[in-house]
This record gives structure tokens, C-alpha cells and sequence, in this order.
């Protein structure tokens, strides 16, 4: 099929009238589209918590590890009885 003749097919079916939709798809359409709004909104507030638990996590691990402090060398025997 060649590019006129889609073009020509894409023509002719806009020209047509459209069907009627019947009117207990509507009341589906909006039940389905609400549905789908409370889980977003519901994953959307779950992904926000879980990020806000693990930074909190991140903060406590780093206050009480300090992992920015060298630790003390063990490799050294002390120096006594000099």
C-alpha cells in the first residue's frame, strides 16, 4: 500500500459520520479513570514515603558510622617501654 492510497483510506474514514457511542461506556470510562487516579496518587504517596525512609535510614547509618572519619590504624604495634 502505497502512501496515496493510505492517505486516501485515512481520508475517506474522517469523512464518514462517526458511530454513536452508547452511554453506559461513559459511566465505565470514568469508574475505570478514577480507579486509576487513586492508585497513582496512592503509588505516587508510597514511593514518596519509602524515599523520605531510606534518606532518613541514609542519615542515621552516616551520624552513627561517620564514614568521613579515618579509622585508627591497627597495623602498628604501640610503642611501650622505651
Amino acid at each position: 500500500m502505497s502512501g496515496d492510497d493510505r492517505e486516501a483510506a485515512v481520508r475517506r474514514l474522517l469523512e464518514q459520520t462517526p458511530q454513536p457511542v452508547p452511554p453506559e461506556i461513559h459511566t465505565e470510562a470514568v469508574r475505570r479513570g478514577g480507579r486509576m487516579l487513586r492508585r497513582r496518587t496512592l503509588a505516587r504517596r508510597f514511593m514518596w514515603l519509602l524515599l523520605c525512609a531510606a534518606a532518613l535510614a541514609f542519615t542515621v547509618w552516616a551520624l552513627t558510622a561517620r564514614p568521613w572519619v579515618e579509622p585508627p590504624s591497627d597495623t602498628t604495634p604501640p610503642l611501650t617501654g622505651w
